[in-house]
């Protein structure tokens, strides 16, 4: 693996990951790093095993083979919550929104992982319990003016625009303080302006808040202005990585993406 190219250390290592189901074998002994306030991409073509690599970070999936370690702990085959808890959070290729949920509930609800509140607080409502959810609304309506959903907090996430839920998912993952967000195919319906508007958002999480991206994303555009190092996948197997310029020029991307033939 390549030295980082930012922070002091890497955030994320996996090492050998491989994810089988059945006879398949969705991702083939993957070697992967992401550094400290790094901003990584993974590319490839449909069916490349990229959500299910990011299934084996996140406890989706447990993976087959291999070892993921994220901050120096080993987080292999962990469940979703405590990997959520150990810093890691996420958005889904598929939108997964409480949709019959406001926009404000919704992130409140991504902040839950954070909250130190028992259940017998909540029934009584103790000064505490009042208090911590006076702080996680304004958190909340803080995360919701950063990915520029300021005047939409009482809407059902069922009724915005589809580029505005993939927004209000970014801004539950937040909630949660994660040192990691993974983004599955974030820009997927947004138009131009949208999608440079989510480039600025990643740069601002990394410089502002020490935040380190992981992104799956097919936007070229996208991937080539955010990204500080980029790794490719085919049929589950890393194939190619390195910085842009590097990746962009490799002919085992061009055929990957292209075919031999062009």
């Amino acid at each position: 693996m390549s030295a980082p190219t930012s922070g002091t250390g890497w955030i994320l290592r996996a090492e050998g990951v491989t994810k089988q189901f059945g006879g398949l074998i969705a991702v083939n002994n993957v070697d992967f790093s992401v550094p400290e306030r790094g901003i990584v991409s993974i590319i490839g073509p449909n069916g490349a095993g990229k959500t299910s690599f990011f299934n084996c970070m996140t406890g989706l999936y447990k993976p087959s083979a291999g070892k993921v370690t994220f901050d120096g702990k080993d987080i292999t085959g962990k469940p979703p919550h405590l990997v959520t808890q150990a810093g890691i959070a996420r958005t889904f290729q598929n939108i997964k929104l409480f949709k019959t949920m406001t926009v404000l509930e919704n992130v409140q609800v991504g902040r839950h992982a954070r909250m130190r509140a028992r259940i017998t607080g909540s029934i009584i409502r103790t000064p505490f319990v009042r208090r911590e959810e006076r702080e996680v609304e304004e958190h909340s309506r803080d995360l919701l003016r950063l990915v520029g959903l300021p005047r939409r907090h009482h809407d059902l996430a069922a009724n915005l625009p589809y580029g505005d839920q993939r927004r209000l998912e970014i801004a539950r993952a937040l909630a949660s303080d994660p040192k990691l967000l993974l983004l599955d195919e974030p820009t997927a319906g947004m138009n131009p302006q949208e999608s440079a508007e989510l480039t600025a958002l990643m740069e601002r999480l990394r410089s502002e808040r020490g935040i380190a991206v992981l992104l799956i994303e097919h936007d070229m555009k996208v991937v080539m202005n955010v990204s500080d190092h980029i790794t490719v996948l085919a049929e589950g197997q890393r194939i190619a990585a390195g910085t842009p310029q590097e990746v962009r020029s490799d002919p085992r991307v061009i055929e990957a993406y292209l075919g031999s033939q062009a």
